[in-house]
């Protein structure tokens, strides 16, 4: 696995201190470090549309919702008679964040969900397929005779997204076809708030049947919420199924002011700390906000200066690792803020799949906590049960890099790893 960040010189434990074992001296391609991911699996078609395109068909602007299939093929045909189709990429915000997660850590991961049975070159579901990262097990995918989701994403010239989903099979995947022995193995569960859309659908009842056997096995599971609107609708189920299952929740401020009824980012992710271990809320322009817990007795201040905005000092122990709440004697919350990487790309082609990029960046510093641990268990690295391999604000920054990444291309997927040298980064911008 490869270990987030791009380091230069400095280290937070010196090479040199006495007793200190390198991870060199172990073979770690033998490393079974992997996360499981229940998606519904989607082919997202970006069309360029106006404000008036939306008024048209009566499309809620910056939602997701659900349309049947005569009116998805309608408004599909027209937009490919217009050119108004931008590209069509494999989709789903879990299948995304897995895609960028086997790219940044070069590790793998599994998707669950449900897929065509009979698949033709160049169908929608050989499209998918050929365009997830080989590292993305896709062998215990369920087969379906109906054909795959599709996500139309109407792109305004605001660059604001707009979703209209035909549903086909992707809501097919049932409890029965979750494997206790694969989610036991994982180092974390990966899930969406999309996929309890609908308590009837099976999909609902094998994410809380994995949900279920994480807990059993202390996996951490990982959520991300979905759209405002199904946030607002189901909000009360979502924070009793945080506080019941989820150790991190990621989201946008939207979903964050309609899960919270907090309009400020960082109250709203103080909140959300009641219920999980760890929160990531992303901002937009304004880069995004990360926020968990610690043990009180290892807490690190930051070096940066203290920033007091709705909450005083808040970022004076961003240097410290997360921990989970239950693991702690003495909890105490922390939080840290980074602005967009460089200001922001200079032109933003797209804005679909950067939450999920920076979600990624997340899952792959957790799980190389775990690599680590199970390699040099004796390194100072492990000693308390840390959560997170790196501190809150070196996590925030990676998570802020990769997303700018995905702003900076025309696909919600990575298509190449990081650069491994960050020239234009000062020195011992990894380190903490």
């Amino acid at each position: 696995m490869k270990f987030p960040g791009r380091r230069k010189t400095k280290h937070y434990f010196p090479v040199t201190e006495k007793g200190r074992t390198a991870l060199s001296a172990f073979n770690t391609s033998e490393s079974n470090v992997y996360i499981v991911g229940i998606d519904q699996l989607l082919v997202d078609i970006e069309i360029e549309v106006s404000d008036d395109f939306l008024d048209k068909y009566d499309f809620n602007k910056g939602e997701s919702f659900i349309i049947d299939d005569a009116l998805c093929e309608e408004v599909y045909a027209y937009a490919k008679e217009h050119k108004m189709i931008r590209g069509e990429f494999p989709g789903g915000a879990v299948g995304n964040t897995l895609h960028n997660f086997s790219i940044l850590s070069e590790s793998p991961c599994f998707a669950l969900g449900a897929i065509k049975k009979n698949i033709e070159v160049g169908d929608y579901a050989f499209g998918y397929i050929s365009n997830t990262h080989s590292l993305v097990n896709l062998s215990h995918l369920h087969p379906c005779t109906n054909h795959m989701g599709r996500a139309l994403c109407f792109i305004t010239p605001d660059c604001e997204r707009t979703f209209a989903i035909s549903k086909g099979c992707m809501n097919d995947l049932g409890p029965e076809d979750i494997s206790e022995e694969l989610i036991s193995g994982a180092g974390a569960l990966l899930i969406s708030a999309y996929a309890l859309r609908s308590e009837t659908d099976p999909i609902c009842s094998a994410t809380i049947r994995a949900c279920e056997y994480a807990k059993k096995h202390n996996i951490p599971v990982v959520m991300s919420m979905g759209t405002s609107s199904l946030v607002k609708e189901k909000r009360e189920f979502l924070l009793d199924f945080a506080e019941k299952y989820i150790s991190v929740l990621a989201m946008n401020q939207d979903e964050a002011q309609a899960l919270t009824g907090e309009e400020d980012a960082l109250l709203a992710s103080d909140y959300i700390l009641n219920y999980v271990d760890m929160a990531l809320v992303t901002v937009g322009k304004k880069g995004l906000y990360l926020s968990a817990y610690t043990e009180d007795s290892i807490k690190r201040e930051t070096q940066e200066p203290l920033v007091t905005k709705s909450i005083v000092n808040y970022n004076q122990y961003e240097y410290s690792r997360a921990v989970r709440k239950s693991d702690c004697q003495n909890p105490i919350k922390i939080y840290t803020h980074i602005s967009p990487f460089n200001g922001g790309p200079l032109a933003i082609k797209n804005t679909n799949g950067a939450g999920d990029a920076a979600l990624s960046a997340l899952l792959h510093d957790l799980t190389a906590n775990l690599h680590h641990r199970h390699f040099v268990p004796n390194s100072p690295k492990h000693d308390s049960d840390y959560l997170t391999y790196s501190s809150i604000s070196q996590i925030s920054k990676y998570a802020n890099r990769v997303s700018f990444e995905v702003l900076s291309q025309n696909s919600p997927r990575l298509f190449k790893p990081l650069p491994d040298r960050e020239d234009s980064l000062e020195d011992g911008y990894w380190s903490q």
